[in-house]
């Protein structure tokens, strides 16, 4: 198997264990961030924490995954990455890696009513911010990073954390939040019944809408206003990894040059849009578990659409356009790449299955009556 299969291959892989977490952490995460709208007392709020409370501990492997593969996969992109959005990836850690499992556990430690709230105020914290810095993050994906490498290959950066903050990677960040408030009301719809079932319905078709609005705002962008980027030469799909012995121009419209070569390209973004809007149909007719499905495609075509915009861009440089970093440029090395593979199909299946026999024997219904009725019987 050649390196260019291989770069190929986990470029694919790392889109899927994005769209994974996406799915997996982000019904968990939309869910926490709807809790203030769809929960009104407190009887409520536990229906809504034992219905996410099993699962968001085992979502976030996803997103581990993911950090792992770029780690391994492509050591420039996590160089270049984490150092430079270094305080957005604190930001996440101590919204969703840090206060979010505190406030599962610690809420239910006492029955004070300002204790709980605070907690409550962390939980919510803990859904919203990551959804809106996710999406930030991916907006800078599309803009490009400001950094370059010397001759040596040392990394230079001159961004700061506002900088990664602008009208497009902020409508980004929303677009974000509506594609996972819309996935995890649809799940609450799913878990719950009565008032909280109905207020997590109307939340989901809402945040339905306001995706497709969102999302087609940020496509308009991306055509008319956002400056893209194209590689005229110098690449060798077959090469070492070394980012700057390439051409690299950009110009506004340049991300839809895929679609222009491979018009069938355009059935991804489709996908987003129609997943959607079918949730939107289909939550409202009390086919909960189908409106899911939809939401997890429209993900799927959300995300996918980012990737077969910027291919073969990973990350582009903003400052200097030759340090870009691409699918040819910026990988491990042929055997790393091959021994990586084969553990990744060995093991991802196991956790597949593990996975898929935890949703099975937890799935059920959490209902008024069930925390009401006995506390010692739920956990949070």
């Amino acid at each position: 198997m050649t390196i260019e299969v291989l770069r190929v291959i986990w470029w694919l892989i790392l889109g899927v264990l994005f769209m994974g977490f996406a799915i997996m952490d982000g019904f968990d995460l939309g869910a926490a961030a709807l809790m203030p709208w769809v929960a009104k007392n407190e009887t409520e709020k536990r229906v809504v924490l034992n219905a996410i409370g099993p699962f968001w501990e085992g979502n976030q492997v996803w997103i581990i995954t993911g950090a792992g593969a770029i780690f391994a996969a492509w050591p420039l992109v996590y160089a270049v990455a984490f150092s430079g959005a270094y305080f957005a990836v604190l930001l996440l850690l101590l919204t969703m890696g840090i206060s979010r499992p505190v406030s599962f556990k610690y809420r239910s430690k006492l029955k004070n009513t300002t204790w709980r709230s605070l907690w409550d105020v962390l939980v919510f914290t803990g859904g919203f911010v990551p959804a809106i810095v996710f999406g930030v993050l991916v907006g800078n994906l599309l803009t490009g990073l400001p950094f370059y490498f010397d001759e040596n290959l040392r990394l230079f950066y001159s961004g700061t954390f506002l900088s990664l903050f602008t009208p497009f990677t902020l409508l980004c960040g929303i677009t974000s939040l509506f594609m996972l408030t819309m996935h995890g009301g649809l799940y609450l719809a799913i878990k719950t019944n009565g008032a909280i079932r109905t207020r997590a319905i109307l939340s989901s078709r809402l945040s339905a809408i306001a995706l497709i609005i969102c999302f087609a705002i940020a496509g308009v962008m991306v055509a008319f206003y956002l400056p893209g980027y194209q590689v005229v030469s110098g690449v060798n799909t077959l090469g070492y990894s070394n980012p700057i012995h390439k051409e690299v121009v950009s110009n506004v419209g340049m991300w839809l040059l895929n679609y222009a070569t491979y018009p069938m390209l355009l059935a991804v973004p489709a996908v987003g849009f129609l997943g959607a809007f079918m949730a939107f149909l289909t939550a409202n007719g009390g086919q909960s578990r189908v409106a899911f499905v939809f939401s997890s495609v429209s993900i799927i075509g959300v995300i996918g659409t980012m990737g077969v915009s910027m291919f073969p861009f990973i990350l582009p440089s903003s400052t200097n356009l030759a340090s870009s970093l691409l699918v040819w440029d910026a990988s491990s090395s042929q055997l790393t790449l091959l021994i990586m593979l084969v553990a990744v199909i060995i093991f991802l299946p196991i956790i597949l299955l593990y996975t898929a026999w935890v949703y099975r024997a937890l799935r059920g219904k959490i209902s008024l009556e069930m925390i009401e009725k006995d506390e010692s019987h739920t956990m949070y």
